[in-house]
């Protein structure tokens, strides 16, 4: 019987013995941004030539008549017009991509010893909004599909600070499809009905769908889009039928749960997308070796 060998990500020592100084860093950058050949990120002309006097300092030859424009490899990254070095951005990211279920900004802020919470919080949105761009491709095969509800419970605030709500009232909904021993996608959604729910199918899945497993919520049978459905009915106890089940989005609702209760305490709903985005991005290339 085969086994599923356990995939091991960069350790400490391994990073450091790659990225021992900013140069090691930049070239790093450099060679992962542009494989082939160095092209301007304004004009995206490849007539460029890099600087003598400054590393990875470039100039756009096209655009050096009239502007003199000149670029660094940090021009249309994350890491543009900061004033900390690559190497504590490199480990910041590197922190938050193998830690399973995050890591919070005032952790980052310990660890790499930051003067101030706004540093950490700043360079974790931003790193963030930079896995949020992933490439994106349909889900195919068996796809499960399920929303969660994120935010503290009423009960368990201070009592002046209690709004007397009940069940998902006042709580963020996030809705989530994922392939079987596959990629999942993640949204913040406003509300959750039929019209929301098929919008979000129609963009997440692709023509191969065989089946597409849900409970038994009300909304998942008005939403307007055709496909192979298997439901469970979770209020009657029944959470396997055969091959249709949700177990595999629920386990991934656990990861940012968790993530959020244990580390981060409290997400803001303007903000909850970028966490969201995060815990996609870990679990898609849970398998990569390179995640960072």
């Amino acid at each position: 019987m085969a086994t599923n060998k356990r995939v091991h990500q960069m350790t400490i020592k391994q990073f450091e013995a790659a990225f021992p100084d900013e140069d090691h860093c930049r070239a790093y950058l450099a060679r992962y941004r542009w494989p082939n050949q160095i092209y301007c990120p304004r004009c995206g002309s490849t007539k460029v030539g890099e600087l003598t006097t400054r590393a990875f300092n470039w100039q756009c030859y096209d655009c050096a008549a009239p502007t003199s424009y000149r670029f660094t490899v940090l021009v249309g990254t994350i890491f543009e017009n900061t004033n900390k070095p690559l190497t504590d951005w490199f480990r910041v990211i590197h922190t938050m991509l193998t830690s399973k279920k995050g890591v919070s900004a005032l952790q980052i802020m310990r660890v790499m010893g930051f003067g101030s919470y706004k540093t950490a919080h700043y360079m974790c949105h931003r790193i963030r909004a930079g896995l949020a761009n992933e490439e994106f491709r349909r889900l195919m095969g068996v796809v499960e599909v399920d929303e969660t509800y994120v935010g503290g419970k009423d009960h368990n605030k201070h009592w002046d600070k209690r709004q007397g709500r009940k069940g998902t009232k006042g709580k963020a909904a996030v809705i989530g499809a994922v392939e079987r021993k596959g990629n999942v996608v993640a949204r913040v959604i406003d509300r959750v009905d039929g019209a929301t729910i098929g919008h979000f199918l129609r963009e997440t899945l692709s023509a191969k769908v065989s089946l597409l497993a849900s409970d038994d919520a009300s909304a998942y049978h008005e939403m307007d889009f055709e496909v192979p459905r298997g439901v469970v009915n979770h209020s009657a106890k029944q959470y396997v039928v055969g091959a249709i089940h949700t177990n595999t989005i629920e386990g991934f609702w656990s990861l940012i749960k968790r993530g959020i209760i244990g580390n981060y305490h409290k997400v803001s709903k303007k903000y909850l997308p970028l966490y969201v985005a995060e815990f996609c991005f870990r679990y898609n290339n849970r398998e990569n070796a390179d995640i960072f």
